[in-house]
């Protein structure tokens, strides 16, 4: 058995290459003999008995699941109750896998040695037989399915409640997907089709966006980050890789983001309650806190000296209020800039806590909600389930531990199996575009080399010339200059004559971002300007008289400039700024003060 493959006569030689990255990074692409022995014995499998071990039966509620329309792989379904001290009462179903995998069987095995389930976009290495993790370990919508149940309150200022954890048999009532449920919880578009016809499910999902609201606001007040996260994915037509983009989020992904979070905060905490030892998720301290001092400087912000979770929250969500169309491009770089997180053990006889959670400010975390998809997740299911059923513990503290450190190793192992292959399909969509300059973001420096994000479309590469003057977090002009499908190599050079005029282009993109934060309250006002620059490029000009404070402004022309040299005076008018890439954009102005160009595309 091995991986689900998009058939197209490109994507067979990109999914041999995900095959390949696989066995390079330590990752098994195909399951051992005995899966499907073992599937064989499972196909006939059900839910357990309603009431059998104190199994409860929550088949009557009106359960659903968000997520990509495609998927099959569903961890976790979400229902909501309204209580009558204006709490919320939020119960996360989640896959019992345990119920159909045991420890120690040829499946468990291969899911011990991958602990993850493997996207390489054109090919999907699950971390379980397909026949597991789309169908019988699936919250399939219109089936009976076993299930892990956390139960908690939301309050109505947001505060977690853990209530309990346990076993049940559910059905899911709606699959529904991120996209147009978001733009129906928005208020831009109809109610998704699958609860057009209940009123029920309807306000289950206007009620879940309420809790998830609740919890967003109480963690960004606690100092949890309030990143946007970019996710790149393979556009396909006609069987070929013909581009690649990015994932915006919307309400329904914060709301399944916020459950999850939520779930997984609760269930740290009952594991604690119960006073069994458990995997914890941390992200211990920022990896790089002086580059995102650095940024936050060059923004016009201040953050203190040592890492505080706390200030940054502030200072991010300061940001994507005041400039969310390109907050993701800044949270790319507080991403980059913080580092990964780890798995440790938080044994029960441990007199402090293993560690917190940086990124979502809580004390206590582990990855719970998607048993079909990482190994962590499932170890922490089966502690859950042997604790409710006061049995002893499935994995003794040493054997946890190995498990933490195997799954945190193979996490690193298959991020960069997934980044090898993002590059492999960018260098595939970029080999005829050798030459083009782009703008772009250090987003990684050591001593493999610099690297950089290019922001449309979203790819990274190599800096091969320029790399030892930039830092990260830095933005600057590259010049594609080679790609490699075959080794997923794609390379840039600065599109500066030497290290000097490097030097004083990134002095000048710095100065320029603080530049375009002071402006974005003038956009709409028109100035004198004088070109400063006229080529295939575009059209540079400079203001006469900036606004005070601000001695030197310079930007583009957008439209309205084709006709402008050097030397030119011309009256602009601002239309948008971007301080995350330091550009400065404006339009002519006719002598009646109208746009040039005015209804042009």
């Amino acid at each position: 058995m091995s991986a689900t493959v998009h058939s197209s006569s490109q994507t067979a030689a990109l999914a041999a290459a995900a095959r390949e990255e696989m066995l390079a990074h330590g990752l098994d692409p195909d399951f051992p003999p005995g899966v499907e022995d073992q599937l064989k014995g499972l196909r006939a499998g059900l839910p357990k008995s309603v009431g059998a071990d104190g199994v409860r039966d929550l088949r009557m509620l009106a359960w659903s699941s968000i997520d990509n329309p495609e998927s099959r792989d569903l961890d976790q379904v979400e229902y909501v109750e309204q209580l009558s001290d204006g709490s919320i009462r939020l119960l996360v179903g989640i896959a019992d896998v345990d119920a159909l995998v045991a420890p120690s069987t040829p499946i468990d095995t291969h899911a011990a040695k991958n602990t993850t389930s493997v996207y390489m976009g054109v090919t999907i290495f699950p971390m379980l037989p397909e026949a597991l993790s789309t169908d019988l370990t699936s919250l399939v919508f219109g089936q009976d399915r076993a299930a892990h149940v956390v139960e908690l309150t939301v309050g109505a200022d947001g505060t977690v409640t853990p209530r309990d954890a346990y076993r049940a048999v559910l059905c899911n009532k709606a699959k529904l997907d991120y996209e147009t449920v978001g733009a129906w919880l928005a208020g831009h578009g109809p109610v998704p089709a699958p609860i057009h016809a209940s009123a029920e499910l309807q306000a289950q999902l206007r009620l879940q966006h309420d809790a998830a609201s609740r919890l967003k606001t109480h963690r960004y007040a606690a100092g949890a980050l309030n990143i946007d996260s970019i996710e790149p994915r393979a556009v396909m037509a006609n069987g070929n890789v013909v581009d690649i983009a990015v994932v915006d989020r919307n309400a329904a992904r914060d709301l399944i983001e916020e459950f999850m979070i939520a779930a997984n905060i609760s269930m740290a905490e009952i594991l604690k309650a119960r006073g069994v030892s458990m995997i914890r998720r941390v992200v211990r301290q920022p990896k790089r806190w002086d580059g995102i001092v650095k940024l936050a400087h060059d923004m016009g912000d201040t953050l203190p000296d040592q890492p505080d979770g706390r200030a940054l929250s502030a200072f991010l969500t300061s940001r994507r209020a005041a400039d969310p169309e390109h907050f993701p491009d800044l949270s790319l770089t507080i991403v980059k800039l913080l580092g990964p997180g780890e798995y440790v053990v938080e044994r029960a006889t441990d007199p402090v806590d293993a560690g917190e959670h940086f990124g979502l400010a809580v004390a206590h975390y582990v990855h719970s909600t998607a048993p079909n998809r990482r190994f962590a997740d499932l170890v922490v299911l089966r502690l859950s389930k042997a604790t409710e059923a006061k049995a002893p513990a499935p994995y003794a503290d040493e054997a946890l531990a190995a498990i933490a450190a195997h799954c945190t190793e193979q996490e690193r192992q298959s991020d960069a199996a997934e980044r090898t292959m993002r590059k492999r399909i960018a260098a595939t969509v970029l080999a005829n575009r050798i030459g083009e300059t782009f703008a772009a973001t250090v987003t990684g420096k050591s001593d493999k080399g610099t690297f950089v994000r290019v922001f449309k479309p979203p790819v990274e590469g190599m800096l091969v010339h320029g790399g030892d003057t930039v830092d990260v977090g830095d933005t600057l002009t590259v010049r594609l200059t080679s790609t490699d499908p075959q080794r997923g190599f794609i390379d840039f050079a600065a599109n500066t004559a030497n290290a000097k005029d490097l030097t004083r282009k990134l002095d000048r993109a710095r100065r320029k971002r603080g530049v375009a934060e002071q402006l974005r309250r003038y956009i709409g006002v028109a100035f004198d300007a004088t070109v400063t620059g006229s080529g295939p490029s575009g059209v540079w000009v400079r203001l006469t008289q900036p606004p005070a404070g601000i001695p030197i402004v310079e930007g583009r022309v957008m439209r309205g400039g084709t006709s402008l040299k050097v030397g030119d005076h011309s009256r602009v008018r601002l239309v948008s700024t971007n301080p995350i890439r330091g550009f400065v954009d404006f339009d002519t102005v006719t002598a009646d003060g109208a746009h040039a160009n005015a209804g042009a595309s």
